[in-house]
């Protein structure tokens, strides 16, 4: 393995002696393929983002122009690069998240001055991680490994590619004129590409929880980017709370807007990040490929396309079955048929909740009475 012979090959995670890595035993994935933790969502925003009309052509000619030598030359030139004489404690996290995950070849990672916690993973032909100060100092050593084998798992998913695409269209506020397609259709594409990358990290974050192999610890690091550096003023069990909370509360015009609020984000919620999460570490999915159970890269090219397809749509049907939000009630009821659905849509987004359409506690009209009320 090129450059990461950072542990032993004896399956025990690389370091111990001088303390940056815990002297604890964490499994090991050789030949690991990526659908072994890919969200279904990740898969399915994937595809619909390929077959997007223009997204093509898009592709193709950002993937030529990309200024990618020049996004190098800068993090080059104005951050500062990770190895065994800076952040070393960062480059041993590195060596072994890659050694974890099986990454044939370790991406160069970067420390940039930004007090916004934020770490991303670029480039076209080879990735790059790129991590803030404002990350470094607000995670502790367990919650910084996962946020590294987060960004390896982009790395070994290929997420670099388009997450750079997303980067140029939207931050970098260059013009596009020059694109075959009308300002509406690359609005289509930056949305989709969100859409995408929101779910390609619900991917990542269960990538950083088979590196690190501490749900705690992936969990207070979700919390931390909530709420900053107040663990002490903080507890994971209340904040998943929220995340049931925000999950279930309230009515259609919440789940409406919660869809809205998202829409320009990046990032998924923190505290549907860490509900989803935990969900995982949780499932049997998990505990097979934490027992060695796992697609292997050797494979992806006899991967089922229609399987994935499949697991896709379980994934919804589930989602929808077992989901709290009144949105998944209301399509519930829909697939099962509901009666006077028109009413209950009318009542909801007007605030009625009486019955019949009336308004909660106003008098029933008596046959024959036509005087005006109130």
């Amino acid at each position: 393995m090129s450059d990461s012979n950072a542990a032993n090959g004896s399956g025990r995670a690389a370091g111990g002696g001088d303390g940056s890595v815990p002297g604890r035993d964490r499994r090991r994935f050789p030949d690991i393929s990526s659908r072994a933790y890919e969200h279904p969502a990740d898969r399915s925003a994937l595809v619909a983002l390929r077959k997007l009309s223009g997204f093509d052509t898009v592709f193709k000619a950002l993937s030529g122009l990309l200024p990618e030598r020049s996004l190098r030359l800068l993090f080059l030139s104005d951050s500062v690069r990770v190895g065994e004489q800076q952040f070393p404690h960062l480059h041993t996290m590195l060596l072994d998240a890659c050694y974890i995950l099986d990454l044939p070849k370790v991406p160069p990672m970067y420390v940039t001055q930004d007090p916004q916690p934020n770490a991303m993973c670029v480039g076209l032909d080879e990735p790059v991680i790129v991590v803030t100060t404002g990350l470094v100092e607000l995670l502790d050593e367990e919650e910084m490994r996962a946020v590294v084998g987060h960004e390896v798992g982009h790395a070994l998913s290929g997420h670099a590619v388009y997450r750079t695409i997303l980067l140029f269209l939207t931050n970098f506020a260059v013009k596009v004129a020059w694109i075959p397609l009308g300002g509406i259709a690359i609005t289509a594409i930056v949305t989709a590409l969100r859409e995408w990358f929101r779910k390609s990290e619900l991917s990542a974050d269960r990538a950083g929880l088979l590196v690190g192999q501490d749900l705690q610890a992936s969990l207070r690091g979700l919390m931390k980017l909530a709420g900053g550096n107040h663990l002490h003023e903080m507890n994971v069990d209340a904040f998943l709370a929220q995340a049931a909370e925000y999950e279930a509360g309230g009515d259609l015009r919440d789940s409406v807007l919660k869809i809205l609020n998202v829409l320009p984000r990046s990032h998924p919620f923190a505290t549907v990040r860490a509900a989803e999460l935990k969900r995982w570490a949780e499932s049997r999915d998990y505990q097979r490929v934490m027992d060695g159970h796992y697609p292997r890269r050797a494979e992806d090219k006899d991967a089922s396309v229609s399987g994935s397809f499949r697991e896709s749509a379980n994934h919804y049907a589930e989602s929808v079955r077992n989901g709290k939000d009144p949105l998944m009630g209301l399509v519930r009821d829909i697939a099962g048929g509901a009666n006077d659905l028109g009413s209950r849509l009318r009542d909801t987004f007007t605030g009625r909740t009486g019955g019949a359409g009336r308004p909660k506690d106003e008098p029933r009209d008596t046959p024959g009475d036509e005087s005006p009320k109130g």
